[in-house]
């Protein structure tokens, strides 16, 4: 993913994706910059109705502002037992501007509510999985390159883990016995929804390229 300037511009305001696309792109050379760094530019509305469509609309929309390639995300958790949402809504479920923990505290209520006079004693509330949709867009060319990665998991009655960001520390991996908030940046990024997105992104850059 080599650009000109060994910059590669990331279209988000999450601090959380930014420290793991800089945790990603570092050992390539390439300086990660973010929205932070482009204050004058509006924000774009993810009213798109999939991961996809608000990746891409991002992705256009910085990369057309400032003439130059973007990658853009959109991501969020998926829970079954509500019908698999939050979905779209997983930044703001608790409404415009939410912190991470008030998101987490409106899941775990609403969870909680579907268990009343279920006195089972399960830690695990519901299966889950976290999607990501990744857009790179270079406007010089026109040239669009999406890719999605999910991983599965269950959702925790208590939080756990100091890591991460988001609903890390709800998601439970089975597979690690741990959420994904007691991972290290490591190990999240070689199971992580964003992760796989990013390696099969990555791929189809390098085959358009031959």
């Amino acid at each position: 993913m080599k650009t000109a300037s060994g910059i590669l511009i990331v279209a988000t305001k999450n601090k959380g994706k930014v420290r793991e696309f800089q945790h990603v792109f570092a050992p390539l050379g390439l300086e990660v910059k973010s929205m932070f760094d482009y204050p004058a530019l509006p924000d774009v509305v993810e009213d798109g109705v999939t991961f996809a469509e608000n990746a891409l609309k991002k992705s256009k929309a910085v990369g057309d502002a400032l003439g130059l390639p973007v990658l853009a995300d959109d991501s969020g958790l998926c829970v079954d037992a509500i019908d698999g949402r939050p979905g779209v809504y997983s930044a703001r479920y608790a409404g415009e501007g939410a912190e991470d923990g008030e998101n987490n505290l409106k899941l775990l209520n609403e969870l909680e509510e579907l268990k009343q006079g279920e006195d089972t004693g399960q830690p695990l509330l519901s299966t889950a999985r976290f999607v990501c949709a990744l857009s790179l867009y270079d406007p010089a060319n026109g040239q669009e390159l999406t890719a999605e990665g999910r991983v599965e998991g269950w959702i925790t009655s208590e939080p756990a883990g100091g890591g991460g960001f988001g609903y890390d520390p709800l998601f439970y991996l089975p597979e690690f016995e741990k959420t994904m908030a007691e991972l290290t940046l490591e190990e999240k990024q070689q199971i992580s929804h964003r992760g796989m997105a990013l390696r099969l992104l990555t791929e189809k850059l390098a085959a358009s390229r031959q």
